[in-house]
């Protein structure tokens, strides 16, 4: 790599907006090549690094796994195979996200619910008495984002279904 095309790791950690510590790891578990070094043993990085590690990081962005972005780097590099490998993590990534969003819709109504009954019942009145305290004191019966021991589907956490009817 000729050097008047070479960065070092910290004008590539600056344009691409990854820290020194993110490119050592993604060189180091192979997402990206280990770097030329110079006499000195400095790294040094040419345009190829930079392209990738921009993939890389919008990868990244978007919420992909580090084995999601280990596939879709690999397809880069095979001209050989279409589209469809990449339309198919991109699918898989995105049904991930909407369970998420499932999820952060019943953790914002169970939130809405806390708000709505202090509200409703006590708020400005001593803290020892607040049913958001009393709620959070009682036995987990639910994650924080509603997701039952029970089937998997219910939004609501079992002591939020009795308080719904109450608001």
């Amino acid at each position: 790599m000729p050097v008047s095309n070479a960065m070092t790791i910290g004008s590539l950690a600056g344009d691409t907006g990854c820290s020194v510590p993110t490119i050592r790891y993604y060189e180091e578990i192979g997402l990206l090549p280990q770097a030329s070094r110079r006499a000195g043993g400095h790294r040094v990085y040419g345009a190829a690094d930079l392209r990738r590690l921009v993939f890389i990081r919008r990868c990244r962005d978007f919420g992909f796994s580090i084995p999601e972005v280990r596939k879709l780097v690999g397809l880069t590099g095979s001209p050989e195979r279409d589209c469809t490998a990449a339309r198919d993590l991109a699918e898989g990534h995105l049904a991930k996200v909407r369970r998420k969003l499932k999820e952060l819709r019943a953790l914002e109504h169970s939130l809405k619910t806390f708000v709505d009954d202090c509200d409703a019942q006590c708020a400005g009145g001593p803290a020892a008495a607040c049913v958001i305290l009393a709620d959070l004191a009682m036995p987990a019966q639910a994650s924080c984002c509603g997701g039952e021991r029970k089937p998997r589907g219910s939004a609501l956490r079992s002591h939020d279904k009795g308080r719904a009817g109450r608001a």
